[in-house]
């Protein structure tokens, strides 16, 4: 194992406390850092702490339009075979099991088609978590697994994709030895743009050979070098640079007289506003769509998390967005705002 991102001790992002509640009364701030075996090439989190279940957060528009895209894509791909659907849900909501009922699929404990979008990543026992989705999976049957690609996160300096919870960071090349494990094989992949680049791969029993889209994966992620800690070690410095450059546009709004308000109090906004040590003076409030999240504060901060009207009603000189995913979505549905949304965005690294 080699500690290949160190973030320091940050509030775990499974606990929004209330606004009344003094910023050290229920918070930890346990260690946050990734690290990379270079044995299979899986990123892991350090040490996991979680102190309480996260208020469940209003799925962005960005992931319902996604799960309609990677659906079309394996049934026109001939992957949505059978009559039979089981689904491993991620902890931040979601569900693609409507498109497969819209399909004819029935719920089964033992199904043809099983799917798994972002959930397994927050298993803490991996190999259980696999060998219980082989067993779900029925002989000649499908997984569907979509995962945020590790090659993303490291060419685009997604370093704040690293949270308490987020157990392992898949590449491919990882995520195919995992599936051997368990008797799997790795059939198919498609990618798409959400996160910066997520992957959809199609896993069956027994060993069959990949195809091109599988193959030319791999080979991207070998010729890039993501199984060496030097290479995804590059996450630090980009974490370094986003931060400062944070504090550097934070100062210049207050040098100019300007109002801050934020949109989005997502884990990676509660890591980058600890990190960079922002407050309420900085940031006056986060707006957010989820009703469970209003009337509590950003961990490790004092900044509070107000509904949408409430920002529009503060009238905010500027608003930091701060999950770039959903930049067009919160300009479209909140004109009043128009020329103030500004996105907050990933350091992107060279690939030298």
């Amino acid at each position: 194992m080699h500690r290949v991102l160190d973030l320091g001790r940050l509030p775990a992002t499974d606990y929004f406390p209330g606004c009344d509640e003094p910023t050290s009364s229920a918070e930890s701030l346990p260690p946050l850092q990734m690290e990379l075996c270079t044995v299979c090439g899986l990123a892991q989190l350090g040490q996991d702490v979680s102190v309480g279940d996260e208020p469940r957060g209003i799925e962005p528009q960005a992931l319902r339009d996604q799960a309609v895209a990677a659906v079309g894509c394996a049934a026109d791909a001939g992957w949505l075979r059978g009559r039979t659907v089981r689904e491993f849900g991620s902890p931040h909501g979601g569900t693609w099991l409507p498109l497969l009922h819209d399909r004819g699929f029935g719920e089964a404990e033992v199904a043809d088609v099983v799917l798994d979008c972002f959930g397994i990543m927050h298993d803490d026992d991996q190999r259980a978590a696999f060998e219980l989705r082989a067993r779900s999976t029925a002989p000649g049957g499908v997984l569907l697994l979509q995962f945020h690609s590790l090659m993303a996160i490291v060419t685009q300096g997604q370093w704040n994709a690293l949270r308490h919870g987020h157990i392992v960071y898949y590449s491919l090349s990882a995520l195919t030895q995992l599936l051997g494990t368990v008797g799997f094989s790795v059939a198919t992949a498609w990618s798409f743009d959400l996160y910066g680049g997520t992957v959809m791969i199609a896993a069956v029993h027994g060993r069959v050979d990949p195809d091109d889209h599988v193959t030319r994966i791999l080979r991207s992620e070998s010729e890039f070098g993501i199984t060496d800690p030097s290479v995804v070690g590059r996450l630090q410095r980009a974490s370094e640079s986003e931060i400062s450059s944070l504090r550097h546009w934070l100062d210049a709004q207050e040098a100019a007289g300007r109002t801050v308000y934020g949109y989005g109090a997502a884990s990676r906004a509660v890591t980058l506003f600890a990190a960079a040590g922002v407050d309420r003076g900085r940031i006056a409030a986060v707006a957010d769509a989820s009703a469970a999240k209003q009337g509590r504060r950003m961990p490790g901060t004092d900044i509070p998390i107000i509904s949408p009207d409430e920002l529009i009603a503060a009238n905010p000189d500027t608003v930091l967005v701060t999950i770039p995913e959903i930049g067009a979505e919160v300009r479209r549905r909140y004109p009043q705002l128009d020329g103030r949304w500004h996105v907050a965005a990933s350091s992107e690294l060279a690939a030298q």
